[in-house]
């Protein structure tokens, strides 16, 4: 479980990103989070895991508190939490399976990790996941000679190497033509279903949001302005809330 207390940040130019955020995300949901740009989608992901230090708040998974906690604690904590990104954040010049074994670094000592140095388990368990990706055959190829949505599904392959508890997927669709975003989404969606991992994903198309999110939590100018079932969300209600930021 995810539970955020009181969270907010505010950047050093005096920019109110998040403002007294406070919500629970129990295990096996499936959470979208709407907002036009700047309403602090990418800034609430981002503190979660902590690439982003929140000014004020607490943060806990599985009651052990996140913020706040040591560089060696957050190592721990961050293996239970996938990141998937909106650029995909893979090293281009590496193969797909270095980029997807990648998800096992927070596991290896460090002066493995340098030296690419995986157990022989992991090797083999990220060739299953990507052929459960459909990206068999494509293990020793460089990443960025793979297609857009390829390479997101090397990203998502690298966060089911985690086994995560919670995956979080900042607008992973965006870059993407519809049909590979449907593609995408079921994929989430799946790894929701089946393998009952939480997921909390940033969208901006509402039309997705209600059809993949068990909940649907609106953002405007950091603050939450709704926060409950797609089916409660009409389009006038919608359409206010992003008139209004």
């Amino acid at each position: 479980m995810l539970k955020i207390e009181k969270l907010s940040k505010t950047y050093d130019s005096g920019t109110y990103a998040l403002q007294d955020i406070s919500l629970v995300v129990e295990p096996g949901e499936f959470v979208v989070v709407l907002g036009k740009s700047g309403s602090g989608k990418s800034t609430l992901l981002r503190c979660i895991n902590r690439l982003v230090e929140p000014t004020s708040g607490k943060i806990f998974l599985d009651e052990k508190e996140i913020t706040g906690a040591s560089p060696s604690r957050l190592r721990e904590l961050r293996k239970k939490i996938g990141m998937v990104f909106q650029q995909y954040n893979l090293v281009s010049r590496f193969s797909v399976q270095t980029n997807v074994l990648a998800g096992k670094l927070a596991s290896i000592s460090n002066s493995a990790s340098l030296l690419n140095l995986f157990h022989e388990g992991d090797v083999i368990k990220s060739r299953q996941i990507l052929n459960r990706l459909g990206l068999t055959g494509k293990e020793l190829q460089r990443a960025d000679k793979l297609s857009g949505g390829q390479q997101q599904r090397v990203g998502l392959a690298r966060v089911l190497m985690q086994d995560p508890q919670l995956i979080l997927a900042d607008e992973p669709v965006s870059s993407l033509d519809p049909a590979t975003s449907i593609q995408i989404m079921d994929l989430l969606a799946e790894f929701n279903k089946k393998d009952g991992v939480a997921v909390i994903c940033n969208l901006h198309l509402p039309s997705l949001a209600k059809e993949y999110g068990s909940r649907i939590i609106v953002l405007s100018q950091g603050r939450i302005v709704y926060d409950g079932p797609p089916t409660q969300l009409s389009e006038s209600k919608l359409s206010s809330f992003y008139n209004s930021q």
